[in-house]
């Protein structure tokens, strides 16, 4: 079990789901390591976005209350920053703003950056998983250290029924090292 191709497997098993669409930047062409993940999923179902974090997450949380479940990628966490606005102060508070009105379940996909066999500098490999599991109150965080963790974090976060979103990191090196 290789943990790029648990991903692999994972993105199919998400893509066999009639409710998920794939959005973000790189997503519907290549890019980063994550598009090669997305291999082999219609492309109808795979929404390119342009450099606009913000309004990415947005767009999640509409997918989401409209009835789908956006798996909304976001490569590195560095650029995940800058949609925090929208993950924070409105995926993560619907129920309570809405006082058990609204539940919107999305799959956030985010990563931390490669290092090896290239540094691409420090805005590029951020960790900001112990901080995020600080700042969510109904969103899960869940870091994937190894191969056996991704298909079932990613399992759960689609047959989730208790209205939460997921937010599943993984490690850009562990592509091809493990």
């Amino acid at each position: 079990m290789k943990y790029f191709d648990e991903l692999k497997r994972s993105m199919a098993f998400l893509a066999s789901d009639p409710r998920t669409v794939f959005m973000g930047q790189a997503v519907a062409v290549p890019g980063t390591g994550m598009s090669n993940t997305l291999k082999g999923v219609d492309p109808s179902r795979l929404i390119e976005l342009p450099v606009a974090e913000e309004m990415q997450m947005g767009m999640t949380t509409g997918m989401a209350l409209a009835g789908l479940v956006p798996v909304s990628i976001f490569p590195r966490w560095n650029f995940l920053l800058c949609g925090m606005s929208q993950l924070i102060n409105h995926l993560d508070k619907l129920d309570a703003m809405s006082a058990g009105g609204y539940r919107a379940k999305a799959i956030v996909r985010t990563g931390i950056g490669s290092e090896r066999p290239l540094h691409p500098q420090h805005q590029h490999v951020g960790d900001y998983t112990e901080a995020l599991r600080l700042m969510c109150k109904t969103i899960e965080v869940i870091r994937l250290d190894e191969p056996e963790d991704i298909f079932p974090a990613y399992e759960r976060a689609l047959l989730r029924d208790d209205g939460r979103s997921t937010l599943i990191v993984e490690y850009g090196d562990y592509y091809g090292e493990k």
